[in-house]
């Protein structure tokens, strides 16, 4: 069975916490891919931000519901929920809508166990990390050319 290593993209294109969401934006659409991974300024790998962060930042804001009992207030939601998506919306920067911590792979992870993690968890990035190091990404489509032949 194939591992990481075998079916990662090497040379990945990544962003800074820095980087502005319309820098983010055009990366993506130029490079035809649906997310990178956003390091450090030593390359240190913070987190990954995706094309859902940025769909994130046009939808509609959804309200929690709440319940008056007896003069108490009750959320039927988390209403940290709506402070989060609240923030990614107004977000400028990635450092505003990337999701950390990160979940990544080892490059002895086998494809099995990759397209496990990215279904349940619904991942399209997901970082191969050594040590510490980011040395490759996979996205779905590696996965597909994999199956492929």
């Amino acid at each position: 069975m194939k591992k990481a290593s075998e079916i990662m993209t090497k040379e990945v294109i990544t962003v800074s916490p820095e980087t502005s969401v319309q820098q983010l934006a055009q990366i993506l659409s130029s490079n035809g891919i649906s997310g990178a991974p956003v390091v450090d300024s030593v390359g240190t790998l913070l987190g990954v931000v995706t094309e859902s962060d940025l769909i994130d930042q046009n939808k509609k804001v959804h309200i929690p519901t709440v319940v008056s009992i007896l003069d108490s207030f009750f959320f039927l939601e988390n209403p940290e929920k709506m402070e989060l998506e609240m923030r990614k919306m107004a977000g400028a920067t990635v450092a505003d809508i990337y999701t950390t911590p990160p979940i990544t792979v080892s490059e002895d992870t086998p494809i099995d166990e990759i397209a496990t993690i990215m279904s349940e968890k619904n991942i399209h990035t997901l970082p191969v990390v050594t040590d510490g190091q980011l040395k490759g990404v996979i996205g779905k489509k590696d996965i597909i050319k994999t199956i492929a032949g």
